[in-house]
């Protein structure tokens, strides 16, 4: 229980700083929106899950999965590109 206690007292230490840093920042600038990154971990993720269930993959590892995967989609839509302008 005393944990929980502590959370609130937390949260309204940032929420001051925020309610004063949020009214001079509102009337300058504006916050953009940060564009997500699209990967294809999740999906690298679940193929991996499908051919060894109880094997995992490092962050560096699936990072290294991905180039893979967006090299190999550079390249074939290269070749398309390549092939559509031969007709």
């Amino acid at each position: 229980m005393a944990p929980k206690a502590q959370t609130p007292s937390k949260g309204s230490k940032k929420a001051v700083t925020k309610t004063s840093k949020g009214s001079t920042a509102g009337k300058t600038e504006k916050k953009h929106k940060r564009r997500r990154k699209e990967t294809y971990s999740i999906y690298i993720y679940k193929v991996l899950k499908q051919v060894h269930p109880d094997t995992g993959i490092s962050s560096k590892a699936m990072s290294i999965m991905n180039s893979f995967v967006n090299d190999i989609f550079e390249r074939i839509a290269a070749e398309a590109s390549r092939l559509s302008h031969y007709n």
